[in-house]
């Protein structure tokens, strides 16, 4: 069966947004989308999920497309509604991958879940905020200086950046999605965001906003507070992967997170950027990932 989307109920009721494929008896992969995305983001791995045996389950984060929102949440909140939804999935044992705004989400689950998670990703993750020997925005492009500069003064200084700077996002098209993008997108990307992978990204992005900028607004908020967790906690074999020329998630933000997780293996990729590191890179990615999670 190719990936498609599903709906469960969490605690209290709460409607997730599910996007399942792969092998169906595999290992579960759960996947964490960018900021701001939604749970279609890694429908098109789902073939290459199955050749690994791997089952795919990528969840919307509450106010994103069809999920709840669920106010205040910081980034440890990730673990506790994965616990959940594989729960209700009837999944145990798991790996995890986190790509851009989803790698904090990623290390919640590979921290707040010993035992059960047996390895995570990075994907060109954000680093937390206000930590020794990381400079958060510095490398970053414009609009990220800006969106986090607004995200620091409150949700409504946030929320009306967001109306301002993020509308278009609501309702752009493949074609002027690199334009949309500014100056966090270097030529490798640029390159990336063409023809049917642009078509699809900014499908993506239409459906995770439809709603409204909950979702994103909750994903930044998230990301200049604690994240409820400490990274040093991690137990399990984690892969930080990070394109050296990424300007949305510079690569500095990689190497501290390299460090600060205890025996990390640091993946730097010469000459990619935040997209086309994990375009190009995918197939590398889940078979490192299906590697150290072991038989």
């Amino acid at each position: 069966m190719p990936a498609h989307m599903t709906t469960h109920a969490l605690d209290g009721g709460r409607v997730v947004d599910v996007c399942l494929g792969g092998d169906p008896a595999g290992l579960p992969l759960v996947l964490h989308h960018g900021t701001p995305s939604d749970a279609t983001t890694f429908a098109d791995w789902d073939a290459a999920c199955a050749a690994r045996g791997l089952r795919l389950v990528c969840a919307s984060r509450p106010g994103y497309a069809g999920s709840a929102r669920r106010p205040g949440r910081d980034v440890a909140q990730a673990a506790h509604d994965t616990a959940a939804l594989l729960d209700r999935l009837g999944h145990g044992r798991f790996v995890t991958a986190g790509w851009s705004g989803g790698g904090p989400h990623a290390l919640a689950c590979a921290a707040l879940l010993p035992g059960r998670c047996a390895a995570a990703a990075t994907l060109a993750g954000v680093g937390p905020w206000g930590v020794d020997g990381l400079d958060f925005l510095a490398g970053m492009g414009p609009e990220n200086v800006a969106e986090f500069g607004a995200a620091l003064a409150g949700e409504a200084a946030l929320r009306g950046w967001m109306q301002a700077h993020g509308e278009a996002f609501r309702h752009v098209g493949g074609p002027a999605l690199a334009k949309a993008f500014g100056g966090l997108v270097p030529a490798i990307d640029r390159d990336v965001l063409t023809g049917g992978y642009a078509e699809a990204m900014a499908g993506v992005i239409r459906r995770a906003l439809a709603p409204g900028f909950d979702g994103w607004i909750d994903d930044d908020l998230a990301f200049t507070r604690p994240w409820g967790f400490e990274p040093a906690a991690i137990a399990c074999p984690v892969t930080v992967w990070q394109g050296e020329l990424d300007l949305m998630v510079p690569q500095a933000h990689g190497r501290w997170l390299a460090q600060a997780v205890p025996g990390a293996q640091l993946a730097m990729v010469p000459g990619h950027g935040h997209l086309s590191l994990v375009t190009v890179y995918r197939e590398s990615i889940l078979d490192a990932l299906r590697a150290a999670a072991g038989p």
